[in-house]
């Protein structure tokens, strides 16, 4: 499976962006899929994540109520929707998806098996 993530740009503080990712390869919707985020000297970290199509999504507090992750089976891509962005989202944004992650493994991303390139996100205030 190859990821390739895009839409990222630079937006005013609290502005929107659409984030996607399109699998080719295979078809992922009983995959995991996750996106992640690595700001400049920090860790990558969890943002969101969908362990498969219809099922519980998973948000890291610092995005709970202003980011949404979503699939669209038909057209092999996940998203990611962040609205109310803040200067503290500014960093690379990473989607990643897995055939076979367990629940609990969900928000880490050393088992996650495909990664996109990354796409940058720059919220100026």
């Amino acid at each position: 499976v190859q990821l390739q993530a895009s839409g990222g740009g630079l937006v005013q503080d609290g502005g929107s962006l659409r984030l996607s990712c399109v699998a080719s390869g295979r078809t992922f919707s009983t995959y995991a899929v996750a996106w992640f985020r690595q700001a400049p000297g920090k860790e990558r970290e969890f943002v969101a994540a969908n362990r498969r199509s219809g099922s519980t999504e998973y948000y890291a507090d610092s995005v709970k109520g202003r980011f949404t992750i979503s699939r669209d089976n038909a057209k092999n891509t996940v998203y990611l929707q962040m609205n109310s962005l803040k200067s503290e989202d500014t960093a690379v944004y990473y989607c990643a998806a897995d055939p076979n992650l367990i629940l609990s493994s969900i928000r880490q991303s050393k088992y996650y098996k495909f990664w996109g390139q990354g796409t940058q996100v720059t919220v100026s205030s």
